[in-house]
């Protein structure tokens, strides 16, 4: 398929003048067979996405309106913040809409664009993960030269790069799956349009795609998670030249970014085994980091936590 092919296809798409052989929607599955239990679910997440929405957005709020907090830590955190919202968004209130229909329906067009922004962003969230990484690096390794390093402008640039990296690592495995033919069933056995769910339901052989979309997935965790460690090796090595009263400083300010990046990655491994029989796994999977980040860092941050509860006395009286 020519490059001139593909973007025939992804503009036609975009405009909305795309027009699919056979099937033109998808029926989402999901947890249709739990019958009456379904109303339980669906209060639980619901609770989840609007805690979700809800300490992000408070993370975001008082990162943006507090001079205190303009050190490239919160510039980073909100950024975080930021996705994890849209991220939950492109699935859950999908999810939430299926629980109280007999038919859970999307567009052919409305489940590729959820199945691009569900990758991309779980990528994108994981780049973040590695710049705020690299910067608690610069921030202990080299803290005279810490404001020197991160100005501004080298912030936007490791932002543009998350975004960038995340749009590399989808576009191909996803652009693959969209110039493929659906011609029936269009059951989606799975919570939204999951990659995997949906070439199931491919005219043909899909052999091609799955490695793509593994290689791409592969890719994408090795690269974040070896920049990541070798980060933290380094500031390790730093840290065994320093102080009791210095180690102690440097772990706090790392605490709570390395706690959201082990439960990141092991709830990331843990899904890619169990998710192909266990939906409701990746439904946990998907809200569980975007759930616990606010708490995380507000529990970890003295700095932080303080700024959130006085925002939030202000705000009661």
């Amino acid at each position: 398929v020519s490059i001139n092919t593909i973007y025939f296809y992804i503009s036609s798409f975009v405009n909305g003048t795309w027009e699919p052989d056979g099937v033109t929607f998808f029926i989402i599955e999901g947890l249709a067979s739990l019958g009456e239990k379904k109303i339980i679910f669906f209060v639980i997440l619901l609770l989840g996405y609007i805690t979700i929405l809800g300490g992000n957005s408070m993370i975001i709020f008082v990162a943006l309106t507090d001079p205190k907090l303009n050190s490239p830590m919160y510039f980073f955190l909100y950024n975080l913040s930021f996705v994890d919202i849209v991220y939950t968004t492109t699935t859950i209130p999908q999810m939430l809409a299926g629980f109280l229909t007999d038919m859970n329906t999307i567009s052919y067009p409305g489940c590729f664009f959820q199945m691009y922004f569900f990758v991309q962003l779980a990528v994108t969230g994981r780049s973040m993960l590695t710049v705020m990484a690299y910067d608690r690096y610069v921030a202990i390794c080299n803290p005279l030269r810490y404001t020197a390093i991160m100005t501004r402008p080298v912030r936007l640039l490791l932002i543009t790069g998350a975004w960038s990296f995340g749009t590399c690592c989808t576009l191909p495995a996803i652009s693959m799956s969209l110039l493929r033919s659906y011609c029936g069933p269009n059951v989606v056995k799975h919570g939204w349009c999951d990659p995997s769910s949906v070439r199931r339901l491919v005219c043909g052989d899909t052999s091609v795609d799955g490695v793509v979309s593994f290689s791409s997935a592969l890719f994408a965790l090795l690269t974040t998670g070896v920049l990541i460690l070798t980060s933290y090796v380094l500031i390790g090595v730093s840290i065994l030249k320093m102080g009791v009263a210095q180690r102690l400083k440097a772990f706090g300010t790392c605490a709570a970014h390395l706690t959201v990046v082990f439960i990141s990655y092991s709830s990331a491994s843990f899904v890619y085994i169990s998710y192909r029989v266990r939906i409701i796994v990746s439904v946990l999977y998907a809200a569980l980091t975007p759930f616990l980040n606010p708490m995380i860092y507000s529990l970890r941050n003295k700095e932080l936590r303080e700024t959130v509860l006085h925002k939030t006395y202000l705000e009661i009286m």
